[in-house]
């Protein structure tokens, strides 16, 4: 759809798209980043863009990113993904690095921040076994000790954390009344004694893991923010995670309804394009529509937020995760569908964008928490 972008907004989108054309524009380059497709993530393409500074997109100028808004940093997000650009590291590290430019000391910031713009990955760790959805119900423990706290206990689903610097571990350090309260964040570097990184496949390639945490000790200086505070701190960071994931969806979204339009145009049965066929059309049609609605929905919810940074939209961006990441899932299995067999094959790529998609309606808050959440914003 045409979108009404300023000048300076539209040369970021028309020099993310060239780039990721020309650096991971066929088959062949993304097979090549990706060791064909079982790696989400290249650190060399992921350290051209540090240097073009696009990953300081939303990182402060006095840490040397560029500061700009939830607008430009779904911009990016989008053009990325629609590219196919493999810098799977870059959600997390943007959601991390969000949380310490809150509630960080200022040497975690130092750290943490200057590295996302030098092209360096964060990963965040909260999910346990037992504790998906439900975070109340975390369980590793973070004991107090002299000069700091040591960790016991299993994570997993941790995205990015066998290439990441550090891990933004939440853990329990009380039992209080409150469900929520008793947790606190903490700086975990990667390489600390008493953690084990195991990765775990996934029909995605290999892109999260598991953590055992085994007498791991932290210092003090390793809290982010206020201890026992985690969970005030977690929703402080929800417009941020949401729309994130959003973006990144809507741009394979993208992605998937022009590849499906380009085949079924030039598919022939019957002696004419099957896009021409009444059926196929009315398909297209459909999902062109709700494209549109969702990318408006998104632009408008990121504009929101820019204009009041320090206000949580928790209606609205769980209406635009919930929306954009079902629509992903839609549009490629609409794609897979009216592609027939080729649809299947690796070399039409549909098929991995469908295994992208299916699993974002899961990470970041299932569809059917974004629900909840929604519907208790009108009092039910």
């Amino acid at each position: 759809m045409p979108r009404v972008l300023s000048d300076e907004r539209g040369d970021l989108v028309k020099a993310v798209a060239d780039f990721c054309r020309r650096e991971c524009g066929t088959k062949e380059q993304r097979d090549k980043l990706t060791g064909h497709g079982q790696e989400q993530h290249n650190q060399k393409l992921y350290e051209k863009m540090a240097a073009l500074g696009w990953l300081g997109i939303a990182v402060p100028e006095e840490y040397g990113g560029v500061g700009q808004g939830m607008t430009e940093l779904c911009l990016f997000l989008q053009e990325t993904s629609y590219g196919l650009a493999p810098i799977g590291g870059f959600s997390t590290t943007v959601i991390a690095a969000a949380a310490y430019e809150k509630f960080g000391t200022e040497e975690q910031k130092r750290t943490v921040l200057s590295g996302v713009a030098q092209g360096r990955v964060e990963a965040i760790s909260m999910s346990e076994p037992g504790a998906g959805s439900d975070v109340g119900a975390l369980t590793c423990r973070a004991e107090r000790t002299d000069g700091g706290y040591v960790i016991n206990g299993q994570k997993t689903w941790c995205s990015n954390a066998h290439f990441a610097d550090h891990i933004l571990l939440i853990a329990r350090t009380s039992r209080e009344q409150s469900k929520h309260g008793g947790l606190t964040q903490f700086m975990v570097p990667t390489d600390v004694d008493g953690l084990r990184i195991r990765g775990i496949d996934t029909m995605g390639g290999k892109d999260v893991n598991d953590l055992y945490f085994t007498d791991c000790f932290l210092p003090d200086s390793a809290v982010v923010g206020v201890p026992g505070q985690a969970w005030k701190q977690l929703m402080a960071g929800l417009n941020l995670e949401r729309m994130i994931l959003a973006a990144l969806m809507l741009g394979v979204a993208r992605r998937a309804f022009d590849d499906t339009v380009t085949y079924v145009r030039q598919r022939e049965q019957f002696g004419r394009p099957i896009g021409s066929f009444q059926a196929l059309r009315h398909r297209i049609a459909d999902m062109a529509t709700e494209l549109t609605c969702a990318q408006l929905l998104l632009d408008d919810v990121a504009a929101a937020i820019d204009a009041e940074p320090g206000r949580v939209f928790a209606r609205e961006a769980s209406m635009v995760k919930l929306k954009c990441t079902e629509l992903a899932k839609h549009v490629t299995l609409e794609g897979m569908q009216m592609m027939g067999g080729y649809g299947y094959t690796t070399e039409y790529g549909m098929e991995a964008l469908l295994r992208s998609t299916v699993v974002s309606t899961v990470y970041g808050g299932t569809s059917e928490i974004q629900r909840d959440i929604i519907g208790k914003t009108y009092g039910l």
